[in-house]
């Protein structure tokens, strides 16, 4: 049987925007959602509070999972990996391979401050976006779950303050770095790759950082194959 997977979302959406990949997905999986998102919206966010949520997402699971993470959940991933090694089995880490304290933070700690100011405007433009950079069921599924602009500034905030090479570099288990090749967030992805302890760098011809979930059978089958990786491994 497969290693299950546990699926983190980026800032914003919820755990639904995984919904396309996880129908096509022969692990068992689940994709909860981060404090200040979908169900949990409201909840202040908070780096190790989401850490926790995806440790009570693997120990549902049977204890032990692959943890596949987009942006946000990319960071959250690697956080999670080095502060419970021993549940993440492994990693799968897409468009989250730029270090957080590149200038193109302060564009989103603006981008923060104004969403706090009108989160219903923002959601607005937002599910707009979305659709527009996602059209059909992967763009459905990004929005399906409700939306949390209020909540960028915090989640902002709680990424920059971490560490991301160096939490790669405590953990020792399986890597696998995914990056859409035209996505800006691949900017540091050679030092990311030289942080693992046993990590591989993949691209996506063709994709940015939202559209590699445009094919979600192709990653379904990606997923899966790390999945039985490391269920062979454990054997």
């Amino acid at each position: 049987m497969s290693m299950p997977v546990v699926f983190v979302h980026g800032t914003r959406v919820s755990g639904t925007m995984w919904s396309p990949v996880r129908a096509l997905l022969r692990a068992p999986s689940a994709a909860p959602d981060l404090p200040g998102h979908g169900r949990r919206r409201g909840l202040p966010y908070g780096t190790e509070a989401a850490c926790d949520v995806v440790a009570e997402a693997i120990a549902d699971l049977g204890g032990r999972a692959l943890v596949v993470g987009l942006s946000l959940g990319g960071y959250v991933g690697i956080a999670a990996a080095a502060r419970h090694p021993d549940l993440v089995a492994g990693l799968v880490a897409m468009g989250c391979t730029t270090r957080p304290d590149r200038p193109r933070a302060h564009a989103y700690r603006l981008a923060g401050r104004l969403a706090a100011r009108n989160p219903a405007l923002a959601d607005r433009v937002s599910r707009f976006a979305l659709r527009r950079t996602l059209p059909g069921a992967a763009g459905d599924a990004m929005i399906e779950g409700g939306l949390s602009s209020e909540v960028v500034a915090s989640v902002v905030e709680a990424v920059t303050a971490e560490d991301p090479l160096a939490s790669l570099a405590a953990y020792p288990g399986r890597v696998w770095l995914l990056n859409g090749a035209r996505d800006p967030f691949r900017a540091d992805e050679q030092a990311f790759l030289r942080a693992c302890a046993d990590g591989s760098l993949t691209h996506l011809p063709g994709r940015g950082h939202l559209t590699v979930l445009a094919d979600p059978a192709w990653l379904a089958r990606f997923i899966d194959a790390a999945a039985r990786d490391l269920s062979a491994c454990a054997a």
